[in-house]
């Protein structure tokens, strides 16, 4: 039975976020709320978590397209290849925000992923509960989206009814209130020009 923890995005409760960093310590898989819908979450370095969270979604880890949110773009460095001074200038434009900027992967990404991924998706969210849990933790947290089973409605965005479908499969839900409905526009940064993958919530003419 997962823990469902209250947190106020706007104030997030700092001992929430910290019992919600004990659990990724430990290898755990979180339910989380973002600028855009819900996510399930581990700390990016626990392989483990990884595999756990392509178990509920049905796919083999090494063919998972889980983007990683930062805290901010002073870590970029630590999981992607050095980007260039247009691509940097995009990236500050719109983060955070609801975008997801697909980026050269360096080293570090096909080891975690046990693939031979080149690209990562990254995304700095306008949201403080998941920008604070991983500035308290200290590495990125994984982002793939929890899915409706409901062909009309695509995302969850109930705490609740999250709950009541994934109580027995995660250790600890966050409920952030009811989440949105648009997913983040997704944007293909790595070939050194725009791509738009996916329009969604975030804007498009600021790019």
């Amino acid at each position: 039975m997962a823990d469902i923890l209250k947190i106020y995005p706007d104030d997030p409760n700092p001992k929430a976020i910290q019992r919600v960093v004990d659990v990724l310590k430990k290898g755990g898989v979180i339910i989380y709320p973002t600028d855009t819908v819900y996510s399930f979450g581990c700390d990016v370095t626990k392989v483990r978590a990884l595999e756990r969270i392509a178990r509920i979604k049905e796919i083999k880890l090494e063919k998972s397209n889980f983007s990683i949110i930062f805290y901010d773009l002073s870590h970029l460095a630590d999981y992607t290849k050095q980007v260039d001074t247009a691509t940097y200038k995009i990236l500050k434009r719109c983060l955070p925000g609801a975008f997801t900027f697909i980026l050269e992967a360096n080293n570090i990404i096909p080891k975690l992923f046990k693939s031979k991924r080149k690209t990562i998706g990254i995304r700095i969210p306008d949201n403080n509960i998941p920008r604070e849990i991983v500035k308290e933790l200290g590495n990125p947290i994984v982002a793939t989206s929890v899915h409706d089973d409901d062909e009309i409605i695509e995302y969850t965005t109930d705490p609740e009814l999250i709950k009541e479908k994934y109580d027995h499969l995660v250790d600890l839900i966050i409920d952030g209130g009811f989440g949105d409905n648009d997913a983040s526009t997704v944007v293909d940064l790595s070939n050194g020009e725009i791509d738009i993958i996916r329009e969604g919530k975030g804007n498009i003419d600021i790019l």
